[in-house]
């Protein structure tokens, strides 16, 4: 009797046990059925949105334009469509991500490209009402993901297209999961924290953005003064423009605010205006002459707009780190090996000319020619050697270069000597040139070569004075550089036949020949104006090519609507 009720009441409180479990689970149901049901108009308000009537890159929310169309349908497909951004109709994480967008403003950004001013406005419509508004959350939803996306891409990657200049607010970063981190970053509540992952780590980045948010605060106190024009200023000169000079160079930090120099031109001045044409490219030799004067006159709103355009350029670069590589400068006549982002290895460098630049682009060094040929360029060969040709019959012969008929198999040699060259205009030339190896090859003795579509590579040339110039705009797109011997020596170092004296040797020799690098290595044509070197100084170069006003051009820019 008494194991019976002893059964009995076990038997009961195993069903009052899952009675009390149904109704907990009940009640759990009930109220995510609930919040479901709260957010189901919302939902369907997103997937509308983003899925009837509109095509990929045409998609409107709220009257703005949805850049990364692609992503955010891809974000909220993982989610069934679920708002990331509010729970219950309740804000969530908005605040947050709309002060990371105003950030945006110290990389040279503008906060309004992310949707800034209409989100805000958005949400401020959203707390006033007195119930959720599905549609309007809906469209706030969108636009802060859309926001979260399109400025992580363009944090870790830039707005423009580096060789072409064309607008790219279409996200589309593929080596990074961006609607991953945002959904990680949403869970962590670590909204801040991954945008500023996107952001370049490298101090030249870093150093730019600090020297951008200084010059900002100067600008804030107004223009600095200018200093009028007139002779040259140098050491002893005494006048008030030397006076307007030490102002203006104080005002730049390059000289000491304290100076009491007045209006005579000292050795302390000297130095100044030395340090000052250094970080501007300048000819270094203290005296304030008519270049200098003019960068001394460069508005300091102008210098603010020249840092966030190359902060750009700067976002294009430092997107793809590499351990070892070749990088030139074309804006600043420079060539630097750089290991683990320190340059090892630095020379002059001279570049296009201004109608025949340089352009921006990567590719792979594969091999070094020693010795190399001159397969003279077609519009080169019409508009400057056969013009010389007609006006010295003996000047083909003279440089050695020889005259072909044909390609490959069926190429013919012509002499230059039996051709009359008066005869034949540019339009009816039918020849092509190619000058032999030797000390009048505009070659030199060697040629780097890395295959790309605009026939560009960095080579020896004859033609050494050119370094001795300040501006280095000499070439027909190609890059002359000062210490080609040094670059070989690196690029080949592993490969242990090639040693400097069997180098020496091979050019001595005076034969063509093609030798192949051990580990070929990416060459990057940059166009930096502005950037903050290894030492932490700002230096600013000349627009030489008015590619920072195209690029203003393009930054400024926003996608049309349809």
């Amino acid at each position: 009797m008494g194991r019976q009720m002893f059964i009995g009441k076990g038997f009961v409180a195993i069903l009052l046990v899952i009675f009390l479990w149904w109704c907990v689970q009940d009640a759990s149901s009930e109220g995510t059925s609930t919040s479901r049901a709260s957010d189901s108009g919302l939902d369907l308000s997103i997937k509308k949105r983003l899925t009837e009537g509109k095509t990929p890159s045409r998609t409107v929310v709220g009257g703005e334009q949805i850049y990364s169309t692609v992503l955010v349908e891809s974000f909220y497909k993982r989610r069934n469509y679920q708002p990331a951004w509010s729970e219950n109709g309740r804000l969530q994480q908005v605040d947050t991500l709309l002060k990371a967008i105003g950030e945006a403003y110290g990389d040279g950004l503008t906060p309004d490209y992310y949707h800034y001013g209409p989100i805000r406005s958005l949400v401020a419509s959203i707390e006033k009402a007195s119930s959720p508004d599905p549609p309007r959350l809906a469209d706030l939803d969108i636009l802060l993901t859309d926001a979260f996306l399109t400025l992580g891409c363009h944090l870790s990657g830039g707005c423009v297209n580096p060789v072409t200049l064309e607008t790219e607010w279409f996200a589309k970063r593929r080596d990074v999961d961006v609607a991953s981190v945002l959904e990680q970053a949403l869970k962590k509540r670590q909204l801040k924290e991954a945008l500023e992952r996107f952001r370049p780590e490298e101090g030249s980045y870093l150093g730019l953005r600090q020297a951008l948010a200084h010059y900002r605060e100067l600008s804030s106190k107004g223009e600095w003064s200018l200093v009028p024009g007139g002779p040259l200023l140098k050491k002893t000169s005494r006048s008030e423009r030397v006076a307007a000079l030490r102002r203006r160079l104080a005002s730049s930090g390059d000289l000491e605010r304290n100076d009491r120099g007045g209006d005579f031109f000292d050795e302390t001045l000297r130095k100044s205006v030395i340090s000052f044409q250094k970080r501007h490219g300048l000819k270094a030799d203290g005296i304030v002459g008519v270049e200098t004067l003019d960068a001394l006159n460069v508005p300091l709103k102008q210098r603010i707009r020249q840092m966030e355009l190359n902060m750009e350029r700067l976002r294009w670069i430092l997107s793809n780190r590499e351990q070892r590589s070749v990088v030139v400068n074309i804006a600043n006549f420079r060539l630097d090996v750089i290991e683990n982002g320190q340059s090892i290895l630095s020379m002059k460098a001279v570049v296009g000319k201004p109608y025949w630049d340089t352009p921006v682009f990567t590719a792979k060094m594969t091999h070094v020619i020693i010795n190399p040929c001159w397969n003279v360029p077609e519009s080169i060969a019409r508009k400057e050697i056969l013009k010389k040709a007609r006006k010295n019959p003996h000047y083909l012969s003279e440089q050695n270069i020889k005259v072909l008929k044909g390609w490959g198999p069926r190429e013919e040699e012509r002499d230059p000597e039996t051709i009359d060259w008066s005869k034949i205009t540019p339009s009816k030339l039918s020849y092509r040139f190619r000058q032999e190896p030797g000390p009048l090859n505009p070659l030199g003795r060697l040629k780097f070569m890395f295959p790309n579509a605009f026939d560009v590579y960095l080579h020896d040339t004859p033609a050494k004075g050119l370094f001795l110039e300040n501006v280095r705009t000499f070439s027909h797109g190609c890059i002359r550089i000062e210490r080609p011997i040094e670059l070989a020596e690196y690029l080949l170092r592993d490969d242990p036949w090639w040693t400097k004296v069997r180098l020496l040797a091979a050019i001595e020799n005076g034969a063509e020949q093609k030798v192949s690098i051990p580990h070929p290595l990416n060459v990057h044509f940059h166009y930096l104006t502005a950037w903050v070197d290894e030492a932490g100084t700002l230096q600013f170069r000349n627009d030489i090519y008015g590619r920072d006003v195209r690029l203003d051009e393009a930054l400024r820019k926003k996608a049309s609507l349809p």
